[in-house]
């Protein structure tokens, strides 16, 4: 697969999750490999949807700003670095941009067409609740 192509892939999958596309599972292959924070690793198409039950419960909605992605390709690897966002299920937008930023980094690997590991690399904490955290870090 040519780069191109990588990244349409992973931009098509963005683009699917944004709107509620359950499509979007026609992308992975069937033991997908997974790793989300606080969701740890996981294996399988089941985990994905497990996993987007468990996130869809606190998220209303999310948005991903695809035209000013950064993608780094490697072979059959994508990594994209972006921003994110939307409202949670509590009325709360995202990122405050003052705590939260909405950044995110995510691996793609792929195998004929289909990917077959993808780990997220983000910050669950949306909306900035986690507040003994903020109260060490923040500036």
């Amino acid at each position: 697969m040519d780069k191109n192509t990588l990244i349409e892939l992973v931009t098509e999958y963005f683009k699917k999750i944004d709107v509620g596309d359950s499509s979007y599972l026609d992308l992975f292959h069937d033991e997908v490999t997974f790793f989300f924070p606080k969701f740890g690793d996981a294996v399988g198409k089941q985990a994905l949807l497990e996993f987007g039950d468990k996130i869809g419960s606190s998220l209303n909605s999310i948005w991903h700003d695809i035209a000013h992605f950064n993608f780094i390709v490697s072979g059959k690897t994508v990594v994209v670095e972006g921003r994110e966002g939307d409202v949670m299920r509590d009325g709360t937008h995202w990122p405050d941009n003052q705590i939260s930023s909405g950044r995110f980094c995510s691996v793609f690997e792929f195998s004929d067409n289909l990917i077959t590991r993808m780990h997220i690399y983000v910050d669950p904490d949306f909306s900035s609740q986690d507040s003994d955290r903020i109260s060490i870090l923040s500036r």
